[in-house]
């Protein structure tokens, strides 16, 4: 199993797609650390921008049906 590292995942901003690659790819092209992205799947970050019109979102690519 792929480890979080490896995996790919798209950054949206709203409904603009700011790019597709791993955490670290993302968070090199954005300018921040690599947590500021892993922290975008947090339920407490989803929580506090619930409302917002332009939150970040992550959604994982390689993510298999369970």
């Amino acid at each position: 199993m792929p480890s979080v590292r490896t995996k790919e995942f798209a950054l949206y901003k709203g409904e603009e797609m700011l790019g597709i690659g791993t955490i670290d790819e993302l968070a090199e092209m954005q300018g921040v650390k690599p947590e500021t992205i892993r922290f975008y799947l947090y339920p407490a970050y989803q929580r506090r921008v619930r409302n917002a019109k332009n939150r970040m979102v992550l959604v994982r690519l390689d993510q298999e049906d369970e």
